[in-house]
């Protein structure tokens, strides 16, 4: 599913990437690890396409089976909205727009139906148990109904990876271990992919393979 070979990333002077390889399979649930500084959300932007990595001879990302390197920025962007989910520590919902209506702005984006895209989105919500909560805005839900909302969110175009950065860095205990368990689930019913970076230990221990960065490598797995 991905493929990362020679990635560096400078910022200036500093060396944040020094060459990392990584290799994750289809429907693997994968974590990443380490101290702050370590280099791993900057890992998960390159690898989400949000940011790109030193261009060099040896440098390759495949993602799905595509060249992500070889894309120009429209292609890219196209690319990244229907291939390509995220979620993040701060669920980043639209205030203002309700559950149902943050969870059809990709699909929108990708100018999909409005019927279509509505009643995949309804059907998401209810998988996700929030049926009920569709047409409450954001302030009027819990910190763990918002965040599966933007996990419902990361799912509209079905993606073929998500990405997800401290996904649970900002839930209560319970709220935590559900989001997770929910990770699970998507995996083993969907065959969705994940690439989590959390500094939470139970989280990380339960992936298939957890990543350990260190000093802008990978320097366990």
């Amino acid at each position: 599913m991905i493929q990362a070979s020679n990635i560096h990333k400078y910022y200036d002077n500093l060396h944040v990437l020094k060459g990392v390889n990584l290799h994750i399979k289809k429907g693997e649930i994968v974590s990443i690890v380490g101290a702050s500084g370590a280099g791993k959300t900057t890992l998960l932007q390159i690898l989400g396409t949000l940011d790109a990595p030193l261009a060099q001879n040896e440098t390759s990302l495949l993602i799905n089976g595509e060249n992500i390197l070889g894309m120009n920025d429209k292609t890219l962007s196209k690319f990244r909205n229907l291939k390509l989910g995220f979620i993040f520590q701060f669920h980043q919902l639209l205030p203002e727009f309700t559950a149902l209506e943050n969870v059809c702005i990709p699909a929108y984006i990708a100018n999909k139906p409005k019927a279509e895209t509505e009643a995949e989105a309804k059907r998401l919500l209810e998988y996700l148990g929030l049926s009920h909560r569709i047409d409450h805005k954001p302030g009027e839900l819990s910190g763990g109904e918002q965040q599966r909302v933007a996990v419902a969110r990361s799912l509209i175009n079905n993606p073929a990876v998500i990405f997800a950065d401290e996904p649970s860095g900002n839930l209560d205990t319970n709220s935590a271990e559900n989001l997770h368990n929910l990770f699970f689930k998507l995996r083993d019913e969907l065959g969705q992919t994940f690439v989590i970076v959390t500094h939470n230990e139970e989280l990380a221990n339960m992936a298939d393979r957890k990543l350990v960065m260190s000093d802008g490598q990978i320097v366990q797995q």
